[in-house]
């Protein structure tokens, strides 16, 4: 079982539970919350709730969200973009749209259910059997290249290079607005939005995160970036970026709500490179992906804006 306990805050009040549950869970979708809520898994008070109920405000909410049970997580045939593959890791080119794990309202469709299905029984077991083979993690509606385990002894010296900083993982953005700096170096603490559960923010004795950029090309209004992570938070280039006041366009958590790229589906952010020593031979490794359709589709309309 996996217990949250939400406090729901004065300017909550008149939401309907199960979207204010979908905001406050990380991964939870609105159908998912009004079957928690019809099985009796949300309760305030010792009370379970309907799925009508609105918040007054102020109300401490018991969630149960129940263990998924093996049988449920199954492989599925999902066409994958192989870049690279041998005994001990696999390099996949994620798609944006898909989730990379299993979670509360996401157990099918996800990267996992697709390495399953390609990998087999090969895949490490260090992170549990809802995340089998993941050393990271990139988000929903962010392309890019993923690093898989194979086996535990390949997750354990790619974590290691993951939490040492010796891998190199490469970003390319297109951001609203024109940083002053043709590079430069976000160095801001992240932690979970201490009012939606959703979000991350710059947050003082949060973790610690540093983004370093750089000017590809400036626009009418827009830039293309690139980007090198030092650590691997949350959401990391999302909040830094927004934090400059420059958001990565179509955002929905962080981005501008009305602009000319608010409706295209989601943030316009691609891991296109990713460098690491191969966890068995040591030998360095460097792959990239080529930026996808939807992101060149954008650069060209930024051209006849010129």
């Amino acid at each position: 079982m996996n217990e949250h306990i939400l406090s729901a805050m004065s300017e909550d009040a008149g939401k309907r539970i199960d979207s204010y549950l979908s905001e406050q869970i990380e991964g939870l979708t609105r159908s998912a919350a009004q079957n928690l809520l019809s099985d009796g898994a949300v309760v305030v008070k010792g009370k379970t709730l309907k799925k009508n109920y609105k918040l007054l405000g102020g109300e401490q909410i018991t969630v149960t969200i129940p263990a998924l049970r093996e049988t449920e997580l199954l492989p599925e045939n999902i066409p994958l973009d192989i870049v690279y593959e041998d005994a001990d890791i696999i390099v996949v080119n994620k798609p944006r749209g898909m989730v990379v794990h299993p979670a509360a309202g996401n157990w099918s469709g996800t990267l996992v259910n697709a390495l399953m299905y390609h990998c087999g029984d090969s895949l490490s077991g260090i992170n549990g059997e809802h995340r089998p083979g993941i050393v990271h993690r990139i988000d929903k509606d962010t392309s890019g290249l993923l690093v898989v385990a194979k086996n535990d002894a390949a997750h354990q010296g790619l974590a290691a290079q993951i939490a040492s900083h010796s891998a190199f993982r490469g970003y390319e953005a297109i951001v609203v607005g024109s940083p002053r700096l043709d590079e430069g170096v976000v160095d801001k603490p992240i932690a979970r939005h201490k009012t939606d559960r959703k979000k991350m923010a710059i947050i003082e004795g949060g973790r610690e995160a540093v983004t370093h950029y750089q000017v590809i090309k400036r626009y009418h209004g827009y830039t293309h970036l690139s980007f090198q992570l030092e650590t691997g938070r949350t959401h990391q280039i999302r909040v830094h970026m927004a934090s400059l006041g420059h958001p990565i366009i179509g955002d929905p958590l962080y981005g501008l709500k009305k602009d000319r790229f608010s409706s295209i589906g989601g943030q316009c952010l691609h891991a296109a490179r990713l460098t690491l020593r191969h966890p068995k031979t040591g030998e360095l490794m460097e792959f990239c992906a080529p930026l996808p359709l939807y992101f060149t589709e954008i650069l060209a309309k930024l051209e006849r804006m010129e």
